[in-house]
């Protein structure tokens, strides 16, 4: 089969699976184990787990992230209720309508400018309490990092835990990249994670092979184990375990989850400065993860896109998202930075700025 050597700043989706994880595989696959979570691997890992995140939080492996966010959903709510999210969720515009389909749930959206909801935001949407004819409030879902790469700190999280708890919402965290945000606010999965009654963790994004976790917490949740049963029927119960369960433990242990994110942090902020300088484009955002999204002239996306492949976020202003990864270098970085600079050189006069 014939490589395929182009590069993207385009999406995590886009990398290979991290060679550790990789090699993570080979120790697993000899001899027989049992199927179905029954395996010494995944018992590990469900103990490894509890000491990261608490000893509260049952973990359950699926296969992609569509899954474990719809499922994580699905324990907490009836079809009646609501789902309080922000407008750019992926919950809300990546999934497919899967929520309102397998749950039969209503998406509450809340409007915002930099992905993140607030506290105030949540408390001034409850409305219509009890009323028979209007789809009820049960859980709040928030991006952690969101969408535009921004995170939630601390006192924010809790700030939305307060309200949950006030109202007896359940909180729900997107965690695709959780890990991300963990580094970015110099804290750990326990102390991040400590609010949240759910969380569906990213394992595709952070360089392994379609594996991803969703954490119950039991303290939240007195029928945590019915689960199981759910997953089954969700068609999302992997059989042979030990080899998702084996890329988790690798990506933990030895702290190879910090390696990944502070390498795709780091080169995001360092597209981010070579950016800057640069009249025509404008970084709209934080860059607090691993996404830099940015303003451009229409005319140079052709171009731009010749030398490394990206999303158009806006067509309309041409909002372009640019993402790192773990296997992203500062060659990749310098495709598109150079190619930016030479076309800011020869960029007319009259037009410089007229698109930003």
């Amino acid at each position: 089969m014939k490589a395929i050597s182009s590069r993207s700043l385009a999406s995590d989706n886009h990398s290979g699976v991290h060679p550790h994880i990789l090699a993570s595989l080979s120790p697993v696959n000899f001899n027989h184990m049992h199927s179905y979570e029954g395996d010494e691997v995944s018992e590990e890992l469900k103990i490894l787990i509890k000491d990261l995140f608490g000893s509260s939080f049952e973990s359950f492996l699926v296969f992609n992230g569509t899954a474990a966010n719809v499922l994580a959903l699905q324990h907490f709510i009836k079809p009646w209720q609501a789902v309080i999210c922000s407008d750019s969720s992926h919950l809300h515009l990546d999934e497919c309508g899967a929520p309102e389909k397998a749950i039969g749930c209503k998406l509450s959206l809340i409007k915002t400018k930099d992905g993140k909801i607030t506290a105030e935001d949540i408390e001034k949407s409850l409305i219509r309490g009890g009323d028979q004819h209007y789809s009820q409030p049960k859980m709040v879902s928030i991006t952690q990092p969101t969408e535009y790469g921004t995170v939630y700190s601390l006192q924010e999280i809790k700030s939305i835990s307060e309200v949950c708890q006030k109202y007896k919402l359940f909180l729900h965290i997107d965690g695709a990249r959780f890990a991300n945000a963990v580094v970015h606010l110099k804290t750990d999965f326990k102390t991040l994670a400590q609010y949240a009654d759910t969380i569906s963790f990213g394992g595709t994004k952070n360089g392994l092979l379609g594996a991803e976790l969703v954490l119950i917490k039991n303290t939240s949740s007195p029928r945590t184990q019915d689960f199981k049963f759910e997953r089954k029927q969700a068609m999302q119960l992997p059989s042979k375990t030990r080899f998702l369960a084996s890329q988790f433990l690798t990506y933990f242990k030895n702290d190879l989850w910090r390696d990944i994110a502070t390498h795709s942090l780091a080169l995001a902020q360092t597209l981010e400065s070579q950016l800057k300088p640069i009249a025509e484009i404008k970084v709209l955002l934080p860059v607090q993860s691993n996404a830099v999204f940015c303003e451009i002239p229409k005319t140079w996306v052709k171009e731009l896109r010749s030398q490394i492949f990206f999303y158009i976020w806006d067509e309309k202003r041409t909002i372009i998202r640019l993402m790192t990864s773990f296997d992203s270098t500062t060659e990749d970085l310098d495709l598109f930075v150079k190619t930016a600079e030479r076309l800011s050189m020869s960029y007319k006069p009259e037009e410089r700025g007229s698109n930003v």
